[in-house]
């Protein structure tokens, strides 16, 4: 399973989550194994919204083939194009660090995002 948390720098797993997908500088991206434990853990610089458009940034997530994505904020655009391409979204707005988030996601305790939890802007 990929993972993808919106993140604020490079540093992965110590890296603070960003508070919104699309402004996000930077992507940490998780592989995990059958077990749920991660196997790789990587950066990517996210697409520039201002350049590149919501579309953009959902495109450059997309090409990433992951399989769900935790974030603290997200739109409808983006929000409907990854549900409707089978990317689950989940929602997390408490923890501040990246690894932390994961750490309960794999513990269970992230929920999806539902239509109500979606930015409105």
């Amino acid at each position: 399973m990929r993972v993808v948390v919106p993140s604020e720098t490079n540093q992965t797993l110590d890296s603070p989550r960003s508070g919104h997908f699309g402004h996000a500088p930077w992507l940490t991206v998780v592989d995990f194994d059958d077990n749920m434990k991660p196997v790789s853990v990587t950066a990517v610089q996210n697409a520039d919204h201002d350049t590149a458009g919501c579309g953009g940034v959902i495109d450059h997530v997309m090409g990433l083939n992951a399989d769900a994505i935790i974030t603290a904020g997200m739109g409808m655009p983006p929000f409907m194009r990854f549900t409707q391409a089978g990317i689950a979204v989940y929602v997390e707005r408490e923890t501040p660090m990246v690894g932390d988030v994961l750490v309960k996601f794999v513990a269970g305790e992230v929920v999806r995002m539902s239509d109500n939890d979606v930015c409105r802007h």
